[in-house]
């Protein structure tokens, strides 16, 4: 069981899990399981390059941003635990938890947040009753979204990036799954809001 599941390692998914990952010498998330279904094949940035993201050299490929959050997420918080080489096809909804269904498995989680693009049709089954047309897109582009209220889809399930109802931006998806994760610590850490930052010693 999983204390929190993300699906979707794109820039979103990656930034949440950052957050995650890096409370872990906190009281709170010292025991709690993470993990992320690290499937990208489908994300956005395969083909893209920047020049407009705030900290990422211009000319940056999105193909790299993709390669180098991973290894950056394995390197730093290993125990963060990455699932690749699968493909989730549907979410389940049980009494307390949730079951994720991939092409090759199942997972169980306490909390799972949704951070995969806005296609339409959503490639996962069972999230049918929270679609609705994406807001800050053209419609001729048939974008959708989740209904959220600040990226809660409802207790235990989230929504990051487009798919929360942001532009297709990197800066504003990395800002929407660090606010997921931030809002997760918050949970775990019984309501009182929480943050996790790092300095250097003076």
């Amino acid at each position: 069981m999983f204390d929190v599941l993300i699906i979707g390692a794109g820039v979103s998914g990656v930034s949440c899990a950052l957050i995650l990952g890096s409370a872990k010498n906190k009281p709170f998330a010292t025991d709690k399981k993470i993990g992320i279904i690290a499937h990208q094949k489908a994300s956005s940035l395969q083909t893209a390059v920047f020049n407009n993201a705030y900290g990422i050299p211009p000319g940056k490929l999105g193909s790299e941003i993709l390669s180098e959050s991973l290894a950056h997420l394995g390197q730093t918080y290993p125990h963060v635990e990455q699932i690749s080489g699968e493909k989730v096809t549907e979410i389940k909804e049980q009494d307390d938890f949730y079951i994720v269904v991939t092409n090759k498995g199942q997972y169980k989680s306490k909390v799972i947040v949704v951070a995969i693009g806005a296609g339409n049709p959503i490639s996962l089954e069972g999230l049918d009753a929270y679609i609705e047309p994406h807001q800050k897109i053209a419609a001729v582009k048939n974008k959708i979204q989740l209904k959220n209220n600040d990226h809660l889809v409802k207790q235990g399930l989230y929504v990051s990036g487009v798919l929360a109802g942001h532009r297709s931006q990197l800066s504003i998806a990395a800002g929407s799954g660090a606010a997921v994760g931030t809002d997760i610590l918050t949970l775990w850490n019984e309501g009182n809001p929480t943050v996790v930052h790092d300095a250097v010693n003076k």
